[in-house]
């Protein structure tokens, strides 16, 4: 489908799912149109929209094709995990270009989750040798005992549009290697990288029916999850969505995954570097326009450096230059759709009313030659009660609650007063506060004197409370999502 506006084209086969093999509209015909956030005049394409019945022919092309996929062996598996990288490598920058115009983020956001997804697949492609039990000595004579790992089987992998590329990828490539078969429903507003995604594993070597592609929404997802065949659904989203999906599947024992929500604070102590302090909030909150599940949401600072500290953000979140991802100059991109930056506003609009006062932002960006978008300016918010709806709540957008604390212990009781726990921070120049931070933090994954978001490929990415529900993902520990243990003894 060609873009007049953008002289851009995609292929008619990535509008279509992928399923058992072969690219194939929905069987209801529907579609839904996917527009790019930073120009609503730049349409990519009509999407299949997805139902029950595309879902069960996908998970059905799966079940067929999990004994010959567990049969081959997780180091032939990982051999296609490996060309996957190599395929992703070479085709990098059209991989970046289609994140930026499909998602909003800027190019050099996306180039580094590019990046990302190619660490991810390296790494799980290296724990093929890993993947395996232990002996254990036998309470009779002449009993060899061990255990062993075997897949869990069909899999729902469920993924979100902030990393419409790497978060696939940190699903897809654990299931393959394995030796699960697989069913991805991607969100809704980003379809084309989950489609560029899936044609590069079948161009690596993933054969019929092990990986397949469902576009949709709300349908396709409430399928996925009440298939019996499927054993186990991986899901990344809001933790509205996440309850239900573990509700829902509950009765059968169906395994789950679950990804959810942060509101993810940086303290600030009185003793705090506040340059590399506002350089860390500033890249927390306002890059990727604050929607990360890691995104630094709130900054807690102690009353007794908070004016200076203010002072020093309030400059620089003022001065950045809001625009779309594939413009040079742009510092913070657009919201990745309209409703998303409607609620960016309702947001500011509701601390106004709890009585926290606007330093800068909080309005959509509006200037000469701005394409129309969903742009909003990135947002501080002071004075912002501990306890109120933007101090406790998800926004998912550029805007940041700066709320006042007295010393260290009132800092960490604040922090620790969200029901999430996805990233904590600390600043601090202490060594002993450091480490009583880390942990007394109610949180998965901690940073000290450094910005609260990005990870390493090979360390857990998992939350605490309600931010996480089962093993954690980019790391070893996944395999207990994705296989079951076995044991055995055999006398001889």
């Amino acid at each position: 489908m060609a873009d007049g506006a953008q002289g851009r084209t995609v292929a008619e086969h990535h509008l279509l799912n992928f399923v058992d093999g072969r690219w194939r509209p929905a069987e209801s015909g529907h579609t839904r149109q996917n527009v790019n956030p930073a120009r609503l005049t730049d349409v990519l394409g009509e999407f299949a929209e997805s139902g029950g019945v595309d879902v069960d022919q996908a998970v059905d092309a799966a079940a067929r094709a999990l004994p010959g996929w567990r049969g081959l062996g997780p180091v032939r598996r990982a051999e296609r995990l490996t060309a996957a990288s190599a395929l992703l490598g070479e085709r990098a920058e059209e991989f970046a270009r289609v994140i930026t115009r499909e998602q909003g983020k800027l190019l050099s956001e996306a180039r580094a989750e590019v990046a990302r997804a190619r660490s991810v697949l390296d790494f799980t492609a290296g724990q093929a040798r890993l993947l395996g039990g232990v002996t254990a000595p036998a309470e009779e004579d002449r009993v060899f005992a061990y255990t062993f790992r075997r897949p869990l089987g069909v899999v729902g992998l469920v993924s979100p549009w902030n990393f419409p590329l790497a978060i696939p990828v940190w699903k897809v490539a654990p299931a393959l290697l394995s030796g699960c078969t697989a069913v991805l429903k991607p969100s809704p507003l980003t379809p084309l990288t989950a489609a560029l995604l899936v044609e590069v594993f079948q161009q690596a070597g993933v054969v019929r029916g092990v990986l397949n592609l469902v576009q949709g929404d709300a349908a396709a997802g409430e399928a996925l999850v009440a298939n019996p065949q499927v054993q186990g659904v991986s899901f990344t989203g809001s933790l509205r969505v996440g309850t239900a999906i573990h509700t829902a599947g509950a009765h059968r024992l169906l395994r789950t995954q679950l990804e959810l929500g942060g509101k993810n604070a940086v303290v600030v102590l009185d003793d705090a570097d506040l340059d590399a302090a506002v350089d860390a909030v500033v890249k927390g909150a306002f890059g990727q326009a604050g929607q990360r599940c890691s995104a630094t949401s709130r900054a807690v600072v102690d009353v007794r450096v908070r004016e200076a500290f203010l002072e020093k953000l309030t400059a620089r979140a003022a001065a950045l230059r809001v625009g779309p991802g594939d413009e040079p100059a742009s510092q913070v991109c657009p919201l990745v759709s309209a409703d998303r930056a409607q609620a960016a506003l309702d947001a500011v609009a509701s601390a106004r009313r709890d009585g926290g006062t606007v330093l800068c932002g909080g309005r959509r960006e509006q200037r000469d030659g701005l394409p129309e978008g969903c742009y909003v300016q990135p947002t501080v918010v002071r004075d912002v009660p501990w306890d109120s709806e933007l101090a406790q709540e998800e926004v998912f957008g550029p805007v940041l609650a700066v709320v006042d604390a007295d010393g260290f212990d009132d800092a960490l009781r604040i922090a620790n007063s969200v029901r999430y726990g996805m990233s904590g921070t600390v600043f601090t120049a202490s060594q002993s506060r450091a480490f009583e931070a880390v942990e007394r933090f109610e949180a998965g994954m901690l940073h000290v004197n450094r910005p609260g978001v990005g990870a390493y490929a090979h360390l857990p990415h998992v939350g605490a409370k309600s931010s996480q529900y089962g093993p954690p993902e980019c790391s070893p520990q996944v395999w207990d999502f994705y296989t079951e243990w076995r044991s055995a003894c055999i006398a001889y």
